[in-house]
C-alpha cells in the first residue's frame, strides 16, 4: 500500500517561533512513527488564522480550510496540546469545534470521511490533569470519526507548579519515550488494518 501519513495539529499557544513543549513532544511522535514507515508533519495552529466556528470553512481568508485538507490527506491525527487549568489548551477545544463539522461530511455510501483514521494525543504540562486531558481529546475524536489504537495517548506531566517546561526537562527514554514510541507502532498498525479494510457503510 502507499506510505502512511500522520499530521499533528500543535495547540500551544504560542506562535512561532517559540519554544513549544507540545510541539517538540508531537515531533517525538512524528520521529516514531517514522520508524514504522510514517511521514508526517506538524502544523502550529496559533500561526494560521484559524476561526472561530464549526464549519468547514468561516470564509473571510479562514486558515482552517487548508489545514483540513491535511487532515483528510493523513492516516493518523495526532492532537499536541498543553495542560491549562487541568484541561486542554482553548486552541485545542477550537480544534475540536472545527472537527465537528466533519459530522456533516460523508462519503457516496455514508460514512464520515474521517472513518478509517486514526486518532492520538500528545499532551505536556506542570500541574495534573493529563489523563483528563487525553479522555477528553480522544473522546472528541471518537465521536467525529476518529479509531483510537491501544495506548492512544503519550504525556509528560512536571513537578505541580514548576517551571521546567517538557522541552528544557532533557531525555525521557524510559518514560515518555517508551510510551511514545508504543502510541507510535499501535497507532500505525491501525492505520495499516484501516487502510486496507474500511468499515462497512451502516
Amino acid at each position: 500500500m502507499a506510505t502512511l501519513r500522520a499530521l499533528v495539529l500543535g495547540c500551544t499557544l504560542k506562535p512561532s517561533p517559540a519554544p513549544s513543549s507540545s510541539d517538540q513532544l508531537g515531533r517525538e511522535v512524528l520521529a516514531a512513527l517514522g520508524e514504522h514507515g510514517v511521514e508526517g508533519d506538524l502544523v502550529r495552529i496559533v500561526d494560521h488564522d484559524v476561526r472561530f466556528g464549526v464549519s468547514v470553512d468561516e470564509g473571510d481568508g479562514d486558515g482552517w480550510p487548508a489545514i483540513r485538507a491535511k487532515v483528510m490527506a493523513a492516516h493518523i491525527l495526532i492532537i499536541a496540546t498543553p495542560i491549562w487549568m487541568g484541561q486542554p489548551s482553548s486552541v485545542c477545544k477550537m480544534v475540536l469545534q472545527r472537527l465537528d463539522a466533519e459530522l456533516s461530511e460523508k462519503d457516496e455510501e455514508g460514512r464520515l470521511l474521517t472513518y478509517g483514521k486514526v486518532g492520538a494525543v500528545a499532551v505536556v504540562g506542570n500541574e495534573d490533569g493529563a489523563h483528563h486531558t487525553t479522555a477528553e481529546v480522544l473522546q472528541a475524536l471518537n465521536d467525529v470519526g476518529f479509531t483510537a489504537p491501544a495506548a492512544a495517548c503519550t504525556y509528560w506531566v512536571g513537578e505541580a507548579m514548576g517551571k521546567v517546561d517538557y522541552n528544557d526537562a532533557g531525555p525521557k527514554p524510559d518514560t515518555t519515550g517508551a510510551t511514545t514510541k508504543t502510541l507510535a507502532a499501535n497507532a500505525a498498525h491501525l492505520a495499516r488494518l484501516l487502510a486496507d479494510r474500511q468499515y462497512p457503510p451502516s
